[in-house]
């Protein structure tokens, strides 16, 4: 967490600090970034960094705060269809979205996703535990809905149930680019145009094992 020191400064000259930051983490692995190399981009002194940040795992975890409030926003914007709609409409409109969010902001996924998930970040179990609580919290309520609708099983677990889906929607980062042969550092760094289509054809499978189970009839 920054110092109060951090939040006093004025805005462009934090937002300054934060846009080097991002760069340098978006462009090294976390054990390569420099604190030298962002404090010369944001044209300030090392020691001031000192003054905000105990270190570099307490700048990451403050782009990871940053990034997840980014997404947070996205996902409200969004207008999202409410579980009267039914449960799996607003999970594949979920799912969507967070895609949607990961190709329009590469440099936030890369602080939520890319580090952690394909990069050497020594701390993952935090990244991991903040990526996913907001989104665990919004599935369970939502599960808890669309129990007391009669859409869900009276004696599913919601808990369980919202660990599991967003455990299964976190694996996705792995599947979909082997599936579909995607290089995700080119993804993130170069932003060329994702096979779309593709990509939201797995996530409707997704849904739809969800809802429909693998069983035969």
């Amino acid at each position: 967490m920054p110092s109060q020191t951090f939040f006093n400064l004025p805005q462009m000259k934090r937002q300054n600090i934060t846009n080097a930051a991002i760069a340098e983490f978006t462009n090294h692995s976390y054990e390569s970034a420099s604190i030298s190399a962002i404090v010369n981009r944001a044209k300030i002194a090392k020691g001031s960094f000192y003054q905000y940040f105990k270190d570099k795992q307490d700048l990451y975890l403050y782009l990871v705060d940053r990034a997840l409030e980014a997404r947070n926003a996205f996902i409200a914007e969004a207008n999202l269809p409410s579980v009267q709609s039914g449960f799996f409409v607003f999970l594949r409109a979920l799912f969507q979205t967070i895609l949607e969010f990961q190709l329009a902001n590469p440099d936030w996924s890369q602080i939520l996703f890319r580090g952690p998930h394909y990069g050497d970040v020594p701390f993952r179990k935090e990244v991991f535990k903040r990526t996913k609580a907001d989104i665990i919290i919004l599935i369970k309520k939502n599960i808890q809905e669309a129990i007391a609708q009669g859409q869900l099983k009276a004696d599913l677990n919601p808990d369980f149930a919202a660990f599991m889906i967003v455990t299964l929607s976190s694996q996705l980062r792995y599947f979909i680019p082997f599936y579909l042969g995607i290089n995700v550092e080119r993804l993130v760094k170069d932003s060329p145009n994702p096979p779309l289509d593709a990509i939201r054809k797995i996530i409707d499978d997704c849904i739809q094992i969800l809802e429909q189970g693998m069983g035969g009839n």
